[in-house]
């Protein structure tokens, strides 16, 4: 779409006026820093492309995490009427639930720098990683695979790896209502079987963090927090498994898309309409690959409390290796949403976004009614990471806030202009010891790639929808 026309609505927002095909504005999360950013990234023509989709409710909007994706800008949020929407893989992605869960320690900083290295290659050879990563240790059956795509978390709970009180702290209990394996290719199940417990490439990553900051006490005493606790990140999703899901259905709905006499402003936006069987099926698959998803991150964490058991000689609950959260953030869900004054039913489609529910929300377990629910937003591989919470305002984005930094290199851009050795000796002047399946991800994911993770949390919490908990920095990085 050319001549995009954008005004600023206040210090953390900008909007994008309604024109040409376009069904509703949109609506972007961006402080001037982030500003600065967008003026030659094609992701604002992503965000305008997306309102012209049928059966958009309330405005298409991108979280302050944005860049440029398939279809949808990577930070996408959108929702669509049940009635008259659609769904859009690539308004989900490629990599289905790739999600990120934090866990915390009752280690100090002081009791962890002294191992760190022997840590950080413990955990790195425990945990596959990289391109085409097998877990050679879990050997699925395919019907305990399929068990899996239904269960998710849950499976891994049944078999002994996991503490029950753990799926309190997943969003939605580890599993995603709706889950079809036969929807999923036979394709599809061969690529995922051997990838359960691994890590892969790209963006993905294990972290080693310590608290570096707290700013809402009584939020991060509950969620059991304090200054200089070591605690651990995992950012990982469903591998191939979600991205031969998203590949399917895609080619898939071009057609149908054409059928249903759907314009559509970019090919990568093909869609069905979420009455139509095609809809039903990609849900379908998509909750199996997001089960999958949980189920991966919960055997790293088993391998995780096996690495901590080892070096420091206790057990992983004396250690208090406890989970506080695991979130999706490419994700479509059907909910309900108040849309002029009344409550209607929509999917949502949240791609590099993560769910940002309020304290009193039904949809939460108890113990974080009172507080809502944990928001990880993790930074680049030199810089800080972040713990939220929703605030007020989050209504306004269908109760969704920043899944991370957002890039502002591409792979091949970083590679041009840095060297690994650079990088590594960067980190290490830091205090930050890494190690990393390939070379050449060191590089693709050097700090400078990304936008800075204080910026884009200052737009969120100015913007009044999310409030700062917790601050947490590396000390320990497994990249693929």
């Amino acid at each position: 779409m050319k001549d995009i026309k954008i005004a600023r609505i206040d210090p953390w927002r900008l909007k994008i006026e309604k024109q040409g095909d376009m069904r509703t504005h949109g609506i972007v999360y961006a402080n001037s820093y982030i500003e600065n950013y967008l003026l030659n990234d094609q992701a604002i023509n992503q965000v305008a492309n997306v309102a012209c989709l049928p059966g958009i409710v309330g405005p298409s909007m991108a979280m302050p995490d944005i860049h440029w994706g398939y279809g949808f800008p990577i930070g996408g949020v959108a929702a669509f009427s049940t009635k008259d929407g659609i769904v859009s893989p690539g308004g989900v992605g490629y990599d289905i639930n790739c999600g990120i869960r934090c866990l915390k320690t009752n280690l100090t900083l002081d009791q962890v720098s002294p191992v760190i290295e022997h840590l950080v290659a413990s955990l790195f050879n425990a945990i596959p990683s990289g391109v085409g990563s097998r877990n050679r240790a879990f050997k699925i059956s395919q019907s305990d695979f399929k068990q899996i795509l239904v269960r998710g978390a849950s499976w891994v709970i049944k078999q002994g790896f996991a503490p029950e009180k753990d799926l309190e702290c997943h969003e939605d209990y580890g599993c995603i209502n709706g889950a079809n394996p036969d929807s999923v290719s036979k394709k599809a199940i061969e690529r995922g079987l051997p990838e359960l417990g691994t890590l892969g490439s790209g963006n993905h990553f294990l972290e080693i963090d310590t608290v570096d900051e707290i700013f809402e006490k009584d939020i991060a005493q509950t969620f059991g927090l304090f200054e200089k606790q070591v605690m651990v990140q995992v950012h990982t999703g469903s591998r191939g498994l979600g991205h031969q899901v998203c590949t399917d259905y895609i080619h898939q709905m071009i057609a149908v898309a054409a059928r249903e006499g759907i314009l559509l402003p970019d090919r990568q936006l093909a869609c069905a309409p979420l009455a139509s069987s095609e809809a039903k099926k990609y849900l379908g698959a998509m909750a199996s690959a997001a089960n999958f998803a949980f189920a991966n991150r919960e055997i790293i964490t088993f391998l995780i409390r096996e690495c901590f058991e080892n070096i420091f000689a206790k057990s992983f609950e004396k250690l208090g290796i406890n989970l506080l959260y695991d979130c999706c953030h490419n994700i479509a869900k059907i909910e309900k949403v108040k849309s002029k004054g009344r409550e209607i039913e929509v999917c949502i489609h949240r791609k590099g976004a993560t769910r940002a529910l309020l304290s009193g929300d039904k949809r939460l377990p108890d113990k974080f009614i009172r507080t809502g629910q944990p928001v990880l937003v993790p930074g680049d591989m030199g810089r800080e990471s972040y713990i939220l919470v929703g605030s007020k305002k989050a209504e306004d984005t269908f109760f969704s806030a920043c899944h991370g930094a957002g890039r502002l290199m591409s792979r091949s851009e970083a590679k041009r202009q840095a060297k690994e050795r650079t990088v590594i000796d960067g980190l290490r002047i830091k205090g930050i010891h890494i190690l990393a399946a390939s070379r050449a991800t060191i590089v693709e994911e050097m700090p400078e790639a990304y936008k800075d993770v204080s910026k884009v949390v200052d737009t969120m919490s100015g913007a009044g929808v999310a409030i700062k908990v917790a601050r947490l920095k590396p000390i320990g990085i497994i990249k693929g």
